[in-house]
């Protein structure tokens, strides 16, 4: 379902689709770190892709458009702070190039989703 189609839920969102597969991917991905950053590395991306899912249903779920373009905002901070985290995992060379790469396009993919959400939710 593309974003212009009338939305009943968060679950209808295609950024908010996306962002649960991210969620099973960094999951998946962060199995193969050390047991030594269970609690470290490892636990903060978790935290960090499951937050950005997470702040798309709130802000749905939340009354006016404004708080819902506000909760958007903080997804794309989640976002961000993915990223550093992924870039760091790579130079730790806890994850390759390539699965850095993929995991990476994916959030740019969510990043442009949440972009044009936002600029469709704002008064014209």
């Amino acid at each position: 379902m593309s974003q212009s189609d009338k939305v009943k839920t968060h679950k209808d969102l295609d950024a908010w689709q996306k962002s649960i597969e991210l969620v099973k991917n960094v999951y998946e991905l962060t199995k193969s770190f050390p047991q030594s950053e269970l609690y470290g590395l490892s636990s903060q991306i978790r935290r960090a892709a499951v937050s950005i899912p997470s702040n798309i249903a709130e802000g749905a779920a939340r009354q006016t458009t404004k708080e819902f373009i506000r909760f958007l905002y903080v997804a794309q901070g989640s976002l961000s702070e993915l990223e550093t985290q992924v870039i760091v995992s790579e130079s730790l060379l806890y994850i390759d190039h390539d699965e850095s790469a993929a995991i990476l396009g994916k959030m740019s993919v969510i990043r442009a989703q949440l972009a044009g959400l936002m600029r469709s939710l704002r008064p014209k």
